[in-house]
């Protein structure tokens, strides 16, 4: 049983943040029921393709996307635009902990399942709120995406080639500010949690992806801060340590990140630069970052003269931080993630294996445990509303009246 066992979460959100917090918590042992629109579900469950294909490898509507933020959670099908399905939650509220919930701020008011309302009915709820800007400011109103956020928040203004070389802002690979809003989330109500167990009190949390997207910037915010100059895309270098980048080798690239000037040291013995040993130029962090360009023209043609694997091999062998850059297939190929055995299978209901992505957090006394695969649109309306108290009558006339939906069958 993992750490967070009998704690029970209503999960309301959709497509990422909120969804990604609601998988941790069931990663780590809480009850998450999620909640979705009968019919059409989670908004992701329509982004492919790249959808999961059953045990007679026929394609489904099981899509990556959902798959990728969905285990461990039971899925129920309400219609909360109706009265009843409205009932629906509030009954299940009175017997949850933590809400999670991504709608437009006041969005879910008039349905009457805004945190007002259900701390009326549970006055000990956590209730996690999770919008692009905050419940309020002039942009609270908005819709939020991951891609403005990263915009807006600063981070696509420190990412790309420089301009100087033609490059242009670029946003992450992933939905970054939507999965660290996720991240923070669930640390947020972590936290109070613990305050309601030392005082019964439950809370309301604001979260919002530009505050975390801003907040994320760490050392290039305060070097904004320090020293006024506003910080710039510097493609894979970094802006306090040099060298910290990528090299062309003789057949690819690797990532040199020397830490400090011990490094650098081992780093022109393993390269048969002895010679710059006594540079007064590079003879310290400080002096390498003043004297960037210069550095790193030299290394330029050094990397040149070997494989990327000889690098690596020889720079490990002396203690000097360096990596290839595995694409996504090397990744899970490669020895050390398998040895810590982050891709897992699971059973699905299609009669197939789902595979996924372990959380990466690994306890002595706790162990994670992955029992439940992402659920089809639907399966856990009628298990769940009977352990609840509702009556099998009551929930054939929620079925008969499209209030709620059975099991999806595809």
């Amino acid at each position: 049983m993992g750490p967070l066992s009998g704690l029970k979460v209503l999960d309301l959100s959709r497509v990422l943040a909120g969804p990604w917090a609601g998988q941790l918590l069931a990663d780590l042992g809480a009850e998450v029921i999620k909640v979705e629109k009968p019919g059409d579900g989670d908004d992701t469950r329509s982004w492919g393709p790249a959808c999961l294909k059953d045990g007679d490898g026929n394609n489904t509507r099981e899509s990556a996307y959902f798959l990728s933020a969905n285990r461990g959670k039971r899925s129920i099908a309400v219609d909360i635009q109706s009265y009843q399905g409205q009932g629906i939650i509030r009954k299940l509220a009175k017997n949850v902990d933590i809400v999670i919930e991504n709608y437009k701020v006041g969005g879910l008011a008039k349905y009457g399942l805004d945190y007002e309302t259900l701390i009326e009915v549970n006055p000990a709820l956590i209730y996690c709120s999770v919008t692009g800007f905050g419940q309020d400011g002039p942009y609270a109103a908005r819709a939020g995406y991951d891609f403005m956020m990263q915009a807006m928040g600063g981070l696509m203004s420190i990412t790309g080639e420089r301009a100087e070389d033609g490059g242009s802002p670029q946003k992450v690979g992933v939905a970054i500010s939507d999965i660290t809003t996720g991240l923070y989330s669930t640390i947020a109500i972590l936290a109070a949690v613990r305050h309601r167990d030392q005082t019964g009190e439950g809370q309301y949390i604001d979260m919002a992806l530009l505050d975390v997207t801003a907040g994320l910037l760490a050392n290039q915010n305060m070097n904004y801060f320090i020293t006024g100059n506003v910080p710039k895309c510097l493609g894979n270098a970094h802006p306090n340590i040099v060298p910290y980048r990528t090299f062309a080798t003789m057949d690819g690239h690797i990532v040199l990140a020397v830490g400090n000037d011990k490094q650098f040291k081992s780093f022109l013995t393993v390269a048969e630069r002895q010679d710059m040993l006594d540079d007064a130029r590079f003879l310290t962090n400080n002096d390498r970052v003043e004297n960037r360009e210069i550095l790193e023209s030299i290394l330029a043609g050094v990397m040149l003269g070997k494989t990327t694997k000889a690098w690596v091999e020889a720079l490990e062998h002396a203690h000097v931080p360096c990596g290839p850059i595995n694409t996504i297939k090397d990744v899970f190929e490669d020895p050390q993630i398998q040895h810590r055995g982050l891709k897992i299978e699971l059973d699905h209901a299609l009669g197939c294996k789902v595979p996924q992505v372990k959380t990466p957090i690994k306890y002595s006394k706790t162990p994670l445990e992955y029992n439940r695969p992402p659920p089809m649109l639907g399966a856990d309306t009628k298990d769940v509303l009977l352990e609840n108290g509702w009556s099998d009558e009551d929930i054939s006339g929620y079925i008969a009246r499209g209030i709620i939906n059975g099991a999806d069958k595809e």
